[in-house]
């Protein structure tokens, strides 16, 4: 798979623009409860996933979500995008807010970024703060049992690394059959060596990219994998999550691929993070749905 240098251009400035308006929903609390409505959940903000010497004060920190009130509640570890070279978990209040007003709690972590760091660093830090819920989510009323991992692009890429290759997961001593179940939004599943938008976060070599990438690494049962894309989608993310899809079929591992009408590659993250919308709630039936 090969880009033009038009596509790799308009990869980057989307991503941007993607930051920037979530921002601006995030500064304005837009999709936030209305005054006269009270909030349906607990938010406990800023926790240290990771707390060695080496850590990032920043970086290494996450967020939970939980809905007030409840106990035993499926919980989703959300990774954000950002070409693996920006975002941040702050960001993502909004869809923190609405799926734990609906019944599910929400992890949601940042992880460091290139090019302070490059491959395997971010997935590292993913796999420990998916260990970290499942060693703590109980304390604030969730169960460990019925934990569920959810990204969009850079992010859709780590989730689905993480359970298809289990040796991130093995070296936090948990496995890919601690996770109930995968979603991945507009997610990358296939790195490419020599593409400028791969080279700070995974470097030139062939074989580094090819293990980094999740399609490299279906086979036999995987949780099971819930695919969405944009129909105005970055170039090749649309075959990307089909041959994914695919690959998952072929490997009889449990699969469902949704092509999301009238949006693009930034505004099926934005439009998620509201309950309202119907990918948002195809994704909730899915954690519902596998939680059993």
């Amino acid at each position: 798979m090969r880009y033009n240098c038009h596509e790799l251009a308009s990869l980057l400035n989307d991503e941007a623009d993607a930051m920037n308006v979530l921002c601006v929903l995030a500064a304005l609390g837009i999709g936030a409860p209305a005054d006269d409505k009270v909030a349906m959940h607990e938010r406990h903000a800023d926790i240290a996933y990771r707390t060695d010497k080496d850590a990032d004060k920043e970086r290494h920190l996450l967020d939970v979500y939980t809905p007030k009130g409840k106990k035993d509640f499926p919980t989703v570890l959300f990774v954000h995008g950002g070409s693996w070279k920006s975002g941040n978990k702050n960001l993502y209040a909004l869809l923190g807010q609405a799926l734990a007003d609906d019944g599910i709690g929400c992890v949601i972590c940042n992880y460091r970024l290139s090019p302070a760091v490059q491959h395997p660093g971010h997935i590292e830090d993913v796999a420990k703060a998916f260990a970290w819920t499942a060693d703590n989510i109980a304390k604030y009323g969730g169960k460990k049992d019925q934990l569920f991992l959810c990204g969009h692009s850079a992010g859709g890429h780590l989730v689905s690394l993480l359970v298809t290759d289990p040796q991130y997961l093995k070296a936090e001593k948990c496995s890919p059959a601690d996770v109930k179940g995968v979603a991945s939004l507009s997610g990358v599943y296939q790195i490419v060596a020599g593409q400028k938008v791969f080279d700070a976060p995974f470097g030139k070599d062939e074989k580094v990219c090819k293990l980094a990438s999740p399609m490299t690494h279906v086979a036999g049962k995987h949780p099971p994998f819930f695919l969405a894309y944009a129909d105005n989608d970055f170039p090749q993310l649309d075959k990307m999550a089909e041959n994914m899809h695919a690959a998952l079929k072929k490997a009889e591992s449990t699969t469902e691929l949704i092509k999301c009408k009238d949006r693009n590659h930034y505004t099926i993250i934005i439009q998620f993070v509201s309950n309202t919308d119907p990918l948002n709630k195809s994704f909730r039936e899915f954690v519902q749905k596998n939680s059993k």
